[in-house]
């Protein structure tokens, strides 16, 4: 939500929210808050479609959907079988199946699409991102047909869209560009002749490609052949173009890129840069606006090569002109995504320009009512791309499951949640594993940061893993917030991977006295009876004092809790005291917890009647072990449960589909080798043998689909 308003405004907002329940809250959210885009805002007596359709799914189905409505523009969805009661489909006026699950049958099957376009009577089409998004030849059959496409013609998407071609424009429009191979790569042994002409370190990437899939760095010969394999696997599964290049790889640079905007009149524009360094496996985590390390004379440099490069291929729709730049501000030409981009959100905040709306506007055939010097850049912007995946295992494997508690933090000012799932919702295996673009603004970079932090601690999902304790620790991070980052950001401040967030001996204080105090509070309440005023009062003589063993990450420290008279708790530990007042409701999503003069935004996932209270404190969730004395005295004698040994099986990391086994049983492996893929939310992952041995069974063949945690292939 962008908020540019006055502060009765942004109060009224907020009362508004929290009048509201859930879908309900959130679609009159999104309508409300949308209204404060005041650049350029939307003329409703300027003639535009009756009906669109959008030909996709997820937040960005629902993204479009919300700007038409406000435009009078009725909108059709598509979807596939498992995405039935999606929200985007619960979001459009009419709705229509196209195919299984499968993206080849459903979301990229250009002839269903043209189909339902004939058969609601839909005048254009908004591809979203990803999918058809930059598929010259979708385009050029929708105009054959008499449908406008919302978004850049097909000799702009051939020209930009494909990255070798992208690559020889740049160089003839004299942008600065990469080193690399300006052709088609033929075969690994090709990829490995050009990788050793170039020079390690190379980055393979697919043609076609976009979102980080299809892309490897090769720092040798054998990185390069397994590169060029699994991202070409990836682009025939994302793309369905399985065209690959190769170029050199600028070791330490910065992804800065600029957000461009064009009409059919040849005038285009741009709206700032974007920081987009913080990635893993290629893809982006957290993007901000604008960037730390860009002045104004380098904004606008590389500002007026991206339009200089737009107006050359005469392009006109919104896009993005990505760059490396390094160390000294030098920057070079990666890509242009001739699409609206996932992290346009935090340009809509800084500039107050709805891209969408613009979009629609452009496609209809209108000029661009801006002009450059029109284009502002108020405050700061920060996106945090909140995932289904598990951020400690590789900084991020998909999760699945479905959402039993979900509620967005959409009641704090200045946050907005483009989203395409509600609670209730299923994160399946075949689709992006996202589940929020959570975008916080501020008037300065320290506001924006402080708002995010506030908002993930707030954000309540339940039923999958979610990447939010890595966001929060990221945030907090001293190199983050000093500006400090590039594209290794992630190995080099985790080198280890992530492991969540590391307490000082403060931090770990003030969580074992939240703890005890959650368990006082348990305990005061299991001593109260409900509407039976008169027996409480014969009870008022209750323990209101704990002697605890509190054990967090194996570490056990006593605490001594006392409720004193004033309702106040009072915690000590180690000879130090800690004042929390006494207002914990057990039953609230989200807990505000004052230690002394420091509040603490908690959630209390679970807890069990063994004494494990699951808190997620600082973003990061802590199984906290707490027992009485008496109790821990009895655990003592209790057997430990053994260990499962896993050092002889290969397990399957995350739900997903076997797409090749390269092993059989009685075949002899060394520790490290390929033993089969993987691919999960449209990712190649290998999977290697954990020891040097024989293959004993293997459990899985190629097509099946399998479980976190299954075992794949045995060992002897």
């Amino acid at each position: 939500m962008l908020i540019l308003g006055t502060t009765s405004s942004v109060k009224l907002i907020s009362k508004i929210f929290r009048s509201f329940n859930g879908s309900l809250q959130k679609e009159y959210g999104r309508r409300l808050l949308s209204s404060f885009y005041t650049t350029d805002p939307i003329n409703k007596n300027e003639k535009t479609f009756d009906k669109i359709l959008i030909a996709n799914r997820g937040e960005i189905a629902c993204r479009v959907i919300k700007t038409a409505k406000l435009m009078g523009i009725k909108t059709v969805a598509v979807h596939s079988t498992v995405d039935s009661s999606a929200l985007h489909v619960k979001m459009a006026d009419e709705a229509v199946c196209i195919g299984p699950p499968a993206t080849r049958e459903s979301y990229l099957n250009m002839d269903k699409i043209l189909s339902v376009i004939k058969q609601t009577g839909s005048q254009a089409v908004h591809p979203g991102y990803g999918f058809l998004s930059e598929n010259a030849e979708f385009v050029t059959i929708l105009e054959r047909e008499g449908v406008a496409f919302i978004g850049p013609s097909a000799h702009a998407i051939s020209g930009m869209g494909d990255k070798i071609e992208s690559k020889k424009v740049a160089k003839e429009a004299g942008v600065h560009v990469i080193p690399g191979f300006d052709g088609v790569v033929v075969d690994e042994d090709h990829c490995i002749q050009i990788a050793r002409d170039i020079g390690y370190p190379v980055m393979i990437k697919a043609s076609a490609g976009g979102g980080g899939k299809g892309m490897r760095i090769a720092w040798n010969d054998a990185e390069a052949r397994e590169g060029f394999r699994l991202s070409k696997q990836e682009a025939a599964s994302s793309f369905g173009d399985d065209r690959m290049l190769v170029e050199k790889f600028v070791d330490n640079p910065r992804h800065i890129e600029i957000q461009i905007l064009g009409d059919k009149q040849g005038n285009v524009i741009y709206l700032n840069e974007r920081e987009c360094s913080i990635q893993r496996r290629n893809q982006k985590v957290i993007e901000e606006a604008p960037s730390t390390f860009i002045d104004p004379a380098t904004r606008m440099a590389m500002g007026q090569q991206a339009v200089t490069l737009a107006k050359k291929i005469g392009y006109c729709s919104a896009g993005t002109v990505e760059f490396l730049v390094d160390s000294k501000k030098n920057f070079y030409f990666l890509e242009m995504n001739t699409r609206l981009q996932v992290e346009h959100p935090i340009t809509e905040m800084i500039t107050g320009v709805d891209l969408v709306h613009q979009m629609i506007r452009v496609a209809k055939g209108y000029p661009l009512n801006l002009k450059q010097s029109d284009v502002p850049l108020r405050g700061w912007a920060i996106e945090c791309r909140v995932y289904a995946e598990d951020p400690f295992k590789n900084f991020g494997m998909p999760s699945i499951g479905r959402l039993h508690q979900y509620i967005e933090p959409t009641f704090i000012p200045n946050v907005r949640c483009d989203s395409g799932i509600e609670e209730g919702s299923e994160i399946s295996i075949y689709y992006d594993p996202m589940i929020c673009k959570l975008a916080c603004h501020g008037l300065t970079r320290q506001e924006a940061l402080n708002t995010s932090v506030e908002a993930l601690d707030s954000y309540v999902i339940r039923g999958v893993t979610h990447n939010i304790p890595l966001l929060r620790d990221i945030l907090t991070e001293r190199r983050f917030v000093e500006g400090d980052i590039n594209t290794k950001y992630l190995p080099e401040v985790y080198p280890n991977g992530f492991l969540g967030k590391q307490l000082t001996s403060l931090e770990k204080e003030h969580l074992i006295s939240i703890a005890g105090c959650l368990w006082a509070t348990n305990e005061l309440r299991s001593q109260t009876f409900s509407n039976e005023k008169n027996i409480n009062i014969m009870l008022n003589n209750n323990v209101q004092e704990w002697v605890l063993s509190i054990d967090v990450g194996g570490n056990k420290t006593a605490c001594q809790i006392k409720l004193d008279e004033d309702g106040h708790f009072k915690s000590s530990i180690e000879g130090k005291s800690y004042r929390i007042p006494n207002a914990f409701n057990l039953a609230s999503p989200v807990i505000k917890a004052t230690v002394d003069d420091e509040t603490h935004i908690i959630q209390l996932i679970s807890k069990n009647a063994n004494g494990n209270f699951r808190i997620r404190y600082k973003g990061t969730p802590f199984t906290v072990n707490i027992l009485t004395k008496k109790s821990e005295n009895y655990k003592a004698h209790m057997l430990e449960k053994p260990k499962v040994d896993v050092s002889k099986v290969v397990l399957s990391p995350m739900p997903g589909v076997v797409k090749s086994v390269n092993v059989k049983a009685g075949d002899s492996v060394s520790e490290g080798q390929e033993v089969l893929v993987i691919e999960a939310m449209k990712m190649q992952n290998k999977l290697t043998a954990t020891a040097t041995g024989t293959v004993k069974s293997v459990n899985c063949r190629s097509g099946d689909t399998v479980e976190e945690g299954a075992v794949l292939v045995e060992l002897e």
